[in-house]
Parts: structure tokens; C-alpha cells; sequence
């Protein structure tokens, strides 16, 4: 079975949760929370999504060992790069190539795939922190005991995860993860050599040595990110008329990032998302119209900026790269255009 079919399958295996899901809990729920958010939903789709963006985007800016693209080149980068992740079947790595591809006019290739991989850790490590400061902050009779135990051992398996990435990225073989990315856009071994593969691993392994600050800087711009999105389950469930502390909102986001971490290869996320919020907000008595109301806001937040990220695609680079423009790179790079 090839990995495209297998990630149809497991997309229309999420779809198919998703339709038991509304189907199980009601159409009438979701459409009154819709209705009672009225234009309001409009306040989502800015905030706090736009500061949210911001700090990734300065996260992925840190990422860099100097200061070479400016802030909005990168915004709009990154809007077109995670909205390649959501569109196309490929666990969110194709659009982490799109990212940098995107900025070949101003950076080399192999220059930007560095920063997209230490991005990619801290932003990993950041919801790691994010995790175990919802696990710190719950109360053991707060919710479902099997779920907080879950949790625990999620954060086991995200250590171990992160360690391992970091490892692979210093050892010398992160040239394996070049060619996979390639593989997933049909690029194959052009990808590799236009990313220079020898030149990102003494990249990142002088990044990590010589530039500890900025390593930190974007793990707490990232960190920043996801308590923000913990903002946006706060506001969403208080226009709907719910009394949440922020402390409760921090924890049940913080449980749904662990979730969303060990369903990645789901396309979208599309089920085990809304799935997962509808078991998180059930373990903390708010019960399971109201979470998969939020899950539906939030789907809804995220397809209008996914649209917006595919016009920056279109705008940046016009379309995904093709072979025969990773070929030109692995002839031309070495200076910026």
C-alpha cells in the first residue's frame, strides 16, 4: 500500500468520525452556537489568531542565526506553508519545504530548510512545556483520571520524540529527512541536493552550539503561540455564554495539543480533532454539544486561513515547486538572488 492511499484511507476514516460525531450529538447544538456567536465569529478569525501568527512567525524568525527576511516576507511564508500542511496529505512536512522554498529569492534553500527544522523543534519543544504546564495546573479529580494518565504518559512519548529529533538533527543523518520530504512532494533526490544536505547538518549543529539565544528565543515565541491559542478557547466559550477561568481554558487547550501531537498523520486533523475536544470537554463535565461546537469554530477559523495562506501561495510563488525547479536550485544556490 503506498503512503498516498494509506492517508486517504485514514482521511476518510477521520471523516467518517466526524459524521458520527454530528450525528451522535446533534446538528441542533452547532447551529445554535453559531447563532449565538452571530458576527462575533468574525472576532475569532482575528483574535487571537493574528498575535498567535505573529509569534510563530517570530519563532521561525529566531530560528534563522541572523536576521536576513524581513518579518512580513516570513508571515506570509509561513500562512502559505501551514496551509500546504492542511491541504495535502503529507503530516505536515510538505509544507515545512514550501516554507522555504518561498524564500529562495532572499535566502539560499539550504539556509531556509535549516531555520524551518529548528523551527519545527522548538515549536514541538514549546507545546511539549505547554503540555506539562496544563498537567501542572489540573487538579486530579478535575477530570476523567484515564485521561490525565494519558496525558502523563504523552509527555513521555513527546520527550523521547524531541530528543530523538534533536539527536538526528546533530549526528549527521538529517540527510534522511531531506530525502523523505522530497519523496512526499515527488522531488525525490533533487530536493536534497538543492537543500544541500552536508550544508544544513553543519548548520544546525553550529545553530544549536553558537546560538543558544536565539534557540530560546524562539522556543518562548512558540511557547507564547500556544497560550494564545488557549486564549481563543476562552473568548470562543465565553461569547457562548460559558463561565471558564482562563486556567481551566490554558488546561483543556494544552489536552488537545497532546492529542493533535499523536494524531499528526491525520490530513487536517479532520475527526480525530473534533474527536478529541468533544473526550477532553466530556472529562471536564462541559459535555459534548459545547466541545463540538468549539471544534466546528475552530474548523471554521482554520479554513479561512487556509484560504488566506493558499492566496500568499499563489502570490509568493504562484505554486507548489516542481522538480524541474528544484533542479535549478541545486545547480544555482549558493547565493541569495
Amino acid at each position: 500500500m503506498s503512503v498516498a492511499t494509506a492517508r486517504l484511507i485514514v482521511l476518510i476514516g477521520g471523516a467518517c468520525l466526524l459524521a458520527v460525531l454530528v450525528t451522535s450529538v446533534g446538528v441542533e447544538p452547532v447551529a445554535d452556537a453559531f447563532a449565538t456567536m452571530s458576527w462575533w465569529l468574525l472576532l475569532v478569525l482575528v483574535f487571537p489568531c493574528v498575535p498567535g501568527n505573529i509569534f510563530d512567525t517570530l519563532g521561525w524568525r529566531f530560528a534563522f542565526p541572523h536576521d536576513r527576511v524581513s518579518f512580513l516576507t516570513l508571515w506570509r511564508a509561513r500562512l502559505a506553508g501551514e496551509a500546504v500542511n492542511t491541504v495535502t496529505p503529507t503530516a505536515s512536512v510538505g509544507g515545512e519545504a514550501v516554507k522555504a522554498w518561498l524564500l529562495r529569492p532572499r535566502v539560499p534553500y539550504s539556509e531556509g530548510f535549516t531555520a524551518v527544522v529548528v523551527a519545527k523543534t522548538t515549536i514541538t519543544v514549546a507545546q511539549g512545556l505547554f503540555l506539562l504546564l496544563g498537567l501542572l495546573l489540573v487538579s486530579n479529580s478535575a477530570a476523567d483520571g484515564r485521561l490525565l494518565s494519558g496525558m502523563r504518559w504523552l509527555i513521555v512519548v513527546e520527550l523521547f520524540a524531541v530528543a530523538g529529533f534533536v539527536a538526528v538533527q546533530v549526528s549527521g543523518v538529517v540527510g534522511g529527512a531531506v530525502r523523505v520530504v522530497g519523496t512526499k512532494l515527488g522531488l525525490g533526490s533533487a530536493l536534497a541536493r538543492a537543500a544541500d544536505v552536508s550544508l544544513v547538518e553543519d548548520t544546525l549543529r553550529d545553530f544549536y552550539r553558537r546560538r543558544p539565544y536565539r534557540l530560546l528565543l524562539s522556543l518562548a515565541a512558540h511557547f507564547m503561540g500556544w497560550l494564545l491559542s488557549a486564549v481563543e478557547l476562552w473568548v470562543v466559550l465565553r461569547l457562548l455564554g460559558v463561565e471558564i477561568s482562563p486556567t481551566t481554558a490554558l488546561v483543556l487547550e494544552a489536552f488537545a495539543t497532546g492529542i493533535k501531537f499523536v494524531t499528526f498523520f491525520v490530513p487536517a486533523g479532520v475527526g480525530t480533532t473534533e474527536g478529541g475536544l468533544v473526550l477532553i470537554f466530556v472529562a471536564f463535565g462541559f459535555g459534548a454539544p459545547l466541545g463540538l461546537a468549539f471544534a466546528l469554530v475552530r474548523r471554521f477559523r482554520e479554513v479561512c486561513w487556509t484560504a488566506i495562506g493558499l492566496i500568499m501561495l499563489m502570490t509568493m510563488g504562484g505554486r507548489m515547486p516542481t522538480r524541474s525547479d528544484v533542479l535549478a536550485l541545486s545547480t544555482s544556490e549558493g547565493e541569495p538572488a
